[in-house]
């Protein structure tokens, strides 16, 4: 029997064991039964492998096999890809499987369908999306995705995530990196060891039989934990450019000098315009607040797709004249005007996000793991951080969006890593003040002022900008408990100079007070309630975390009816531990009159999971005492 027989015999029963692999993934029933505990989906098969050609040039192929299980596990298919004039789709099928493993259905490239990739809010773009429509007739299915990518723009480069999100296991999941270019790969693993993870080599890794993550309240975000690994060329390509990651400050002046630098112009006639406006005035810091004004009160936020594939800014004096932009056209346009004026001032690209999200200070890429773009102003006191997209933002507030991160600031002597302005618990303070009305019948009537400072202006500001309806919807969701509410005479004020936002409102309500018999069941704290205990785990898997402090002072005066009279009042309380402060009492000013007093802290911290039932416990007892009731009699 001669070698190549023999070769051939081999390769023979290599593809039918192959083929017998792939159709046990295909049928639903083989499974294990671990990877179904808690899954919507499981991922039976994802193998994902790149060929690095040049600097500017990869071919990515990936096929993926998975099972869904419901509607929820739709989106775990995975069958959608980005592409541009630099993202070029050479293969994009699909294949249906029931149960059993039967094929049902056959999608081929002009089958998926085809639209931009951006929301109709945006202006220009050329990215697009194709993306399977598929309608499941019944549940479980098994969809085969297969694709091939060329990439001729290397910046952005695939990264791999073994685990896809929550609820969804995976079985099978491969990543192979094959560099035949001049260029240098950097990789960066993440978490990798919590989990049953193969390394073959730096750019090759394999993961198998990964149980599903499921979510635990105040968990720290999904990335902080789940596997991953970043990957980046030390040469990259982007729009032509090219461009290296060696560091922060290199990338930094290479932006400068290939995507900023001459795009700061304004006419002479806003020149005399701004110029005009701070005549006379010395301080920078006013200066400034005058051009955030006139940036606010001359143009407004849309999304402009364009530009060396939507990173680099359009012209401030296009902005100037269309008086629009997106962030990067915005915050240009901004910086364009201070530098008029004189203010030193500096592009910046943050991760805007509620969670608090930083640059990878450790793993430098293009734009540094960004989506957003605002403004820096050095200042010895404090530092300020302009939003630029907002026609209403208070000067240097950022709290909720891009506040207390790693941001990527962009100079002409190169970049750096620099953190945004961080809101102290104390300073993300509620004061809600009332004066309380109780009848004999248990009617109460209330006149309420709610003033909010930090985090928690951004949380209420904006509510001025509904329609009446929905604030008044808004005021009956926030005090939920309270039966048949009503509310008018809503009014707010937003001082912008000192970020302080009051709302306040008349409310009444005849069914507050509960009834029992000659006795009266009155709940003083009537205007700010913690009213939900967090989930109970019988085994916390994941540490928690409390991502920004806050403080809520508390103080309604109550006025009794003549004929009622107090019974019995519950004694002061106070809760101290390393998760915050809770106290409150009740004073008797007199027969008619009574102070309730409540002052609730939160701490910023990162806590371990033997510590959850603690910080449960911690919170079950202001749940209680936030119901804590006083005997009336009439």
């Amino acid at each position: 029997m001669s070698y190549r027989f023999l070769v051939m015999l081999l390769l023979m029963s290599l593809s039918t064991v192959a083929i017998a692999q792939e159709d046990d993934l295909l049928k639903s029933s083989t499974i294990p039964s671990e990877l179904r505990l808690k899954s919507n989906a499981v991922i039976r098969y994802d193998k994902t492998d790149i060929e690095v050609k040049a600097y500017n040039k990869f071919i990515y192929k990936r096929k993926r096999i998975v099972t869904v299980f419901n509607k929820n596990g739709i989106r775990h298919q995975g069958a959608s890809e980005s592409y541009d004039k630099n993202r070029k789709i050479k293969t994009l099928e699909a294949k249906i499987y029931n149960k059993s493993g039967k094929e049902i259905k056959k999608f081929k490239e002009k089958d998926f369908e085809d639209e931009s990739a951006v929301s109709g809010g945006t202006l220009y773009s050329d990215n697009r999306v194709k993306y399977l429509d598929y309608t499941p007739v019944n549940y479980p299915y098994t969809i085969v995705y297969e694709v091939e990518i060329e990439y001729n723009s290397t910046a952005f480069f695939p990264s791999w995530s073994p685990i896809n999100g929550f609820y969804v296991s995976t079985q099978n999941s491969e990543y192979k990196i094959i560099n035949n270019s001049e260029t240098q790969l950097k990789t960066k693993a993440i978490n990798l060891e919590n989990y049953d993870i193969v390394k073959h080599s730096e750019t090759h890794y394999s993961a198998n039989n990964l149980m599903s993550l499921k979510p635990e309240a105040y968990s720290p975000s999904f990335g902080s934990y789940a596997p991953g690994l970043d990957v980046a060329l030390l040469d990259f390509s982007y729009e032509g450019y090219k461009g290296k990651t060696d560091d922060w400050k290199s990338m930094g002046k290479w932006m400068y000098d290939e995507l900023l630098q001459k795009r700061d112009i304004v006419s002479e006639s806003t020149k005399e315009t701004v110029l005009k406006l701070v005549e006379g005035i010395q301080d920078p810091i006013e200066k400034a607040k005058i051009i955030y004004q006139y940036v606010q009160d001359h143009t407004r936020y849309i999304s402009v797709q364009e530009g060396v594939g939507g990173i680099q800014p359009i012209e401030a004096s296009i902005v100037d004249e269309v008086k629009y932009g997106d962030c990067k056209g915005l915050s240009n346009y901004t910086k364009a005007l201070l530098d008029v004026v004189g203010i030193e001032s500096y592009y910046t690209r943050v991760y805007g996000s509620r969670d608090l999200v930083s640059i990878k200070e450790d793993f430098v890429t293009f734009i540094g793991q960004t989506n957003h773009v605002i403004i820096y102003l050095p200042n010895e006191e404090k530092d300020i951080w302009l939003e630029c997209t907002s026609q209403t933002n208070p000067f240097g507030f950022i709290a909720s969006f891009t506040d207390d991160r790693d941001v990527f600031v962009i100079a002409p002597e190169g970049g750096k890593i620099v953190h945004t302005t961080a809101y102290k618990t104390e300073e993300n303070l509620q004061l809600t003040n009332a004066t309380v009305n109780l009848s004999a019948d248990g009617e109460i009537t209330g006149d309420v002022s709610i003033k909010t400072y930090g985090y928690q202006y951004a949380l209420h500001e904006g509510i001025q900008n509904k329609p009446l309806r929905d604030q008044e919807l808004y005021f009956k969701d926030y005090w939920d408990y309270i039966n048949n509410l009503s509310v008018e005479n809503i009014s707010f004020n937003n001082d912008k100079d000192n970020v302080i936002f009051t709302e306040k409102v008349n409310i009444s309500s005849s069914s507050f007070v509960i009834k029992s018999g000659k006795r009266l069941l009155f709940q003083p704290n009537v205007f700010n309630r913690v009213s939900s205990i967090p989930t109970r785990y019988k085994t916390r898997t994941l540490d928690f975390e409390i991502e920004r402090g806050y403080k809520d002072v508390d103080e309604f005066v109550i006025t009794l009816d003549p004929e009622v009279k107090v019974e019995a009042m519950p004694k002061p309380l106070e809760i101290v531990n390393k998760f915050g402060m809770y106290k409150f009492s009740i004073e008797k000013r007199s027969e008619s009159e009574l102070v309730y007093k409540r002052t609730h802290i939160m701490n910023k911290g990162y806590y371990a999971k033997e510590e959850y039932e603690d910080f449960r416990d911690f919170m079950s007892a202001i749940v209680k005492h936030d119901k804590t009731k006083i005997v009336l009699t009439k």
